[in-house]
């Protein structure tokens, strides 16, 4: 006989052994291109962390530390290996109005607010909305986020001299040409290196990471936000806190479903989501501000070999090593590499093969992709046109859905038989009553749904008023072909001499 002693005492090896395995399989699966795509990927952190902060309009360091804690932390709370998260572009540009407005406090508090909304909203599961998405809406979203990452390159080159058009060029050629020696080191961190020994040697007049800001060589402390705790400054940081959670997690959403296609794995979203929120509500209480999945950065660690999730935690800390012990060497990085590297993340991630089937896929999907890019690019926020794009489908599909017809016949016992082609529901229901020639129709007449199915209240009624006009001319009708979710709906609600035969 077992004891609860031993019953207890094997649920805790077998919980050990399974820590043990996730780390293993987690942390120590694909290691050195882990390592090396970490690498790569905290390099190109740096100019996109201080860009991002002073879009926010904060210290450099804000969006450095935030880079640092996220990154850290998500690769133990996330649901979806090989992911970088960080300081974002779409997040830094809801936070202006913020610090302008209240101070980088109220900042720091949006941000742990905006981590806690996540958490809820990845516990109740919101990751499945993901399955709501199109996918012309997905290939807009990732098109439009291709060339908002190579227009955001563009202000590097003003004023520029030939010598960076050269070195970026250099990069491009390391990045492509390298590979055919050989894939042992990721092309990209290769670029960086030779680059900036280049810019070194030579002392090049081209801009560098230390000329965007100020890299302060310390540790990120802990620090609760200096904001009065009250409902006055809940509400007041609620609607930007709110913006913040449903930005964070559309991006990351989309970033976890392009990861899943470029290395054919799943992934948990709703974990996903949870984790982010504990990843800002963390960085909220380091003095770094709200970030969310890169697509930039987790498209260079996916082609640099970064699989699992020591390629983010090593992206995460080697961004702070850099800071605090490479903080010199990491100035004199040139942009041109930077930029290299970002627009052949660029050309990596538009999806050329849309283009080319453009004349293929339906009309509706390809405006709708348009469309998408088009609001991306125009407004730089994500959300806005992800949420149009999936508005402009469902009114698509509701438009193609919207079609009911019916073929009629008179039956073998003089029955006039109205066959119905469509669906029945609110989009429907107005054209189906005037399908009945009431007055003409014999005194028998039969509407069969064998090819139709009704879906909702709407539809109910549609049915039910065309049993009335009939009715009212003292006519019989009898209803076929009901599907049993079709009978059970119309039971529910209750349309009188409806039955399924």
């Amino acid at each position: 006989m077992i004891s609860p002693t031993d019953t207890t005492l094997y649920i805790h090896r077998r919980d050990y052994f399974l820590f043990l395995n996730w780390i293993k399989q987690g942390f120590f699966s694909n290691v050195r291109k882990d390592i090396l795509s970490g690498l790569t990927v905290a390099f190109a952190l740096i100019p996109e962390a201080i860009a991002f902060s002073i879009m926010a309009g904060v210290d450099p360091m804000v969006g450095l530390y935030a880079s640092f804690v996220i990154a850290v932390s998500i690769s133990f709370f996330g649901g979806r290996p090989g992911m970088i998260s960080a300081a974002t572009g779409a997040m830094a540009s809801l936070m202006g109005p913020i610090v302008a407005k209240y101070g980088i406090e109220y900042l720091f508090a949006t941000t742990v607010l905006t981590g806690i909304l996540q958490w809820i909203m990845g516990a109740l599961k919101f990751g499945r909305f993901i399955t709501f998405i199109p996918q012309s809406v997905i290939v807009g979203f990732v098109n439009a986020l291709a060339i908002v990452i190579f227009m955001a390159q563009l202000p590097n080159f003003e004023g520029a001299t030939w010598i960076m058009y050269l070195m970026v060029a250099a990069t491009l050629l390391i990045i492509y040409l390298f590979p055919l020696l050989t894939k042992a080191v990721p092309s990209a961190l290769v670029a960086i290196i030779v680059m900036t020994i280049i810019s070194v040697l030579t002392h090049a007049d081209v801009r560098t990471v230390g000329d965007m800001g100020t890299i302060t060589q310390s540790l990120p402390a802990f620090h609760v936000p200096s904001v009065p705790l009250s409902f006055h400054m809940f509400l007041t940081i609620l609607p930007y806190a709110l913006a913040l959670a449903v930005v964070g997690m559309t991006e990351t959403l989309l970033t976890a479903n392009l990861v899943d296609e470029l290395t054919d794995t799943g992934s948990n979203k709703n974990r996903e989501i949870k984790g982010q929120g504990i990843a800002n509500i963390l960085t909220g209480f380091f003095g770094g501000m709200a970030g969310c999945a890169m697509i930039g950065q987790t498209v260079i660690n996916v082609k640099s070999g970064g699989r699992s999730r020591l390629s983010t935690f090593i992206a995460g800390a080697f961004l702070l090593f850099l800071i605090l012990v490479l903080g010199d060497v990491v100035k004199q990085v040139p942009m041109a590499a930077l930029v290299g590297v970002m627009i052949m993340v660029s050309v990596g991630t538009f999806d050329w093969h849309s283009l080319r089937t453009m004349n293929k896929v339906p009309l509706g999907d390809t405006i709708v992709m348009v469309v998408t890019v088009v609001i991306v690019v125009a407004t730089s926020n994500l959300a806005i046109g992800v949420v149009t794009g999936v508005i402009l489908s469902a009114l698509n599909f509701g438009w193609k859905m919207a079609r009911i017809y019916a073929q009629t016949h008179i039956d073998e016992h003089g029955v006039k038989v109205y066959e119905i082609k469509g669906q029945m529901f609110f989009g429907t229901m107005n054209h189906f009553v005037h399908l009945f020639h009431y007055q003409e129709d014999p005194e028998q007449i039969a509407i069969d749904f064998s090819h139709s199915h009704v879906w909702d209240q709407s539809g109910v009624n549609a049915v039910s008023k065309v049993l009335a006009k009939y009715e009212a001319l003292d006519k019989k009708v009898a209803v076929r072909g009901l599907n049993p979710e079709s009978q059970r709906i119309i039971d529910k609600i209750g349309v009188a001499s409806v039955s399924s035969h």
